[in-house]
Formats: C-alpha cells, sequence, structure tokens
C-alpha cells in the first residue's frame, strides 16, 4: 500500500512539472495573438489643402491597443474631404485632420464655414522676425499714431488663427534663412472680426503677438493704453497747459497757436468773442466811406488846371 502511494505522489509530481512548463512557455516563448483592427492610412505625404482621393488612403492592419481616437475606419469616409494639417506616408487619418466633405480643393477650403481670410502687412517686427507660421495663434495688437496727447495702443483681436504666412501654408519645421520672408499673413476671422481688422489697417499701425497654442486665455481687458503709462505727468502739463499756468514759457507765446499746438498736441482754442471782434473790424474797414478831397482850380493865363488834396 505504501509502494502504491508512492507511485501515485511520483505521478502527480511529474504531471504539475509538465502544466507548469508548458504554461511557463505558452507565456514566454510561444507568439502573442493580439487583437488587430484596419484603419485608413495615408499613402504618400500629402500637403494641407490637398483634397484626397483614392488612391491617397488605404486600409492597413493595426493593434487595436494602438488606434489613435479619431480615426478613420473607412477609405470611402476620408475621400472627398480636404486635408487640413499635413500628413505624411502611413500615418493615421484622423477625422479631425479632415474638412467637411466638399469637391473643392485648395486653401480656401481650409478656412471652416462662417469665417473669412484676411491679410495683413507684416515685417520682421511687426511679424515677431520670422517666427510665426501657418498654424500659429496670435493677438492683433493696434497702433494710433499722433502726439503724445493722441497716441494710444490695444489689443483688437485675440487668439487667431494664422492661415497661412505669404503663400506658405505648411509650417516649418527648419526655415531656410536664405528664403525670402514672408511679407502677408493671412489670419482667419470672423466677418465682424475681418471688418474691425480692415478698419485698423487704415486708421494705424497693425502688430502681431505670438501666443502659445495651448494658451486659450483672452485678456479682459481692452481698454486701449494711453502715453500715461510712459509718462505718468503727462496729463497734469496738458491741463495746465489748457489752463494757461505753465512755467515753460510766457502768456504771449501761449497765444501763438503754433506753441500751443508744439505743446499740448492740439490746436489752440479759438476765443469768439476774439474772432467776433476781428470780423466786425474787418466790416467796418470795408464799408467805411472815402474822406472827400480837396480840389483847387489853378489858373494859369489862358490855361486851367485842377489839382487835387487829400
Amino acid at each position: 500500500m505504501d509502494r502504491q502511494k508512492k507511485f501515485l505522489l511520483f505521478g502527480a509530481a511529474w504531471v504539475s512539472a509538465f502544466l507548469l512548463t508548458w504554461f511557463l512557455y505558452a507565456k514566454a516563448v510561444a507568439p502573442q495573438q493580439e487583437k488587430m483592427v484596419k484603419v485608413a492610412v495615408a499613402t504618400r505625404d500629402i500637403a494641407p489643402g490637398t483634397l484626397l482621393r483614392t488612391t491617397d488612403v488605404k486600409l492597413v492592419n493595426y493593434p487595436e491597443r494602438d488606434v489613435p481616437k479619431g480615426v478613420v475606419f473607412d477609405t470611402k469616409l476620408a475621400t472627398g474631404r480636404v486635408v487640413l494639417v499635413p500628413l505624411n506616408l502611413n500615418e493615421p487619418v484622423l477625422a479631425s485632420k479632415l474638412s467637411q466633405s466638399t469637391s473643392v480643393e485648395g486653401v480656401a477650403s481650409m478656412i471652416e464655414p462662417g469665417y473669412r481670410a484676411v491679410s495683413v502687412p507684416v515685417s520682421d517686427v511687426t511679424g515677431v522676425a520670422g517666427l510665426i507660421q501657418p498654424g500659429s495663434k496670435v493677438d492683433v495688437i493696434f497702433t494710433r499714431p499722433g502726439s503724445m496727447a493722441e497716441a494710444t495702443t490695444s489689443i483688437i483681436l485675440q487668439n487667431v488663427k494664422v492661415l497661412s504666412m505669404g503663400k506658405t501654408v505648411q509650417a516649418v519645421q527648419t526655415p531656410d534663412p536664405k528664403a525670402p520672408k514672408a511679407q502677408v499673413a493671412t489670419l482667419v476671422l470672423l466677418p465682424e472680426e475681418a471688418q474691425k481688422l480692415e478698419l485698423a489697417k487704415n486708421e494705424g499701425k497693425i502688430s502681431l503677438s505670438l501666443r502659445n497654442p495651448l494658451d486659450n486665455t483672452a485678456n479682459a481687458s481692452t481698454e486701449p493704453m494711453t502715453t500715461e503709462v510712459l509718462d505718468p505727468m503727462i496729463s497734469a502739463r496738458l491741463a495746465r497747459a489748457r489752463r494757461g499756468r505753465t512755467t515753460a514759457i510766457g502768456r504771449a507765446n501761449l497765444d501763438d497757436p503754433n506753441v500751443w499746438q508744439e505743446l499740448t498736441g492740439e490746436k489752440k482754442p479759438v476765443d469768439p468773442r476774439k474772432v467776433a471782434a476781428e470780423e466786425e473790424a474787418r466790416r467796418k474797414k470795408a464799408v467805411e466811406p472815402e474822406k472827400p478831397k480837396a480840389v483847387v482850380d489853378v489858373f494859369r493865363g489862358d490855361k486851367h488846371t485842377q489839382e487835387t488834396f487829400k
């Protein structure tokens, strides 16, 4: 009986060892069977503004755990739509990178419905030294020129998307330093924002300030900034000048309109009583009759002449 139990224990140990060995082999050595799904990918490098055709996308097997959110699973859902951002070879096609269904190809298809594209001139200074690229977010700053009393600056538009710089609609990772810099930036705006920008372009100077693309906060204060931030005492000096209580120049100079405008940036106010007095003097001078003249008859022999004396 003891011998039979020993054989049973020995057999059970062999079976346990076999099962443990098979389990470890299945987990560590045997190939893993991972679930795959078919997703749409680009068959080539595709630039923004390109209308996708059937040859531009294909279905490939993709690990289910690595499938990005919003990917297109059917090529029919991608064809006939315009690419909004660059697509690389074999990159999964996301619905967020495509426009709505359209049959129009080109940059105009990248403008969302309800928006408009407006261009503004830029330079190295107003365009942040060429750091602004297509797809960047910017604020639009308007500066009204003039004297110290008139100059103002304010942020008129915030968090605006840049559609293109010049004719470039694709951001370049390593810009060519020899390439000519864009002189025009095209912004995507609502119609009322486009009107505001066009008015500002004609009234003063436009500059762009670059934003962090993840920063969607808006400046709560949009009040124009005046020259008081540079010279806090300018208002007091202008007030004294308007009242004529300045020690810098005399009263005689304050009566000179040119001196007044140079000091205050404004035209000297006109005294209506002085204007009325000057007008009355001119009117009297125009209608005043000429003084009578003295006429003397002069006889020299048989000759007769007349001499007139004032």
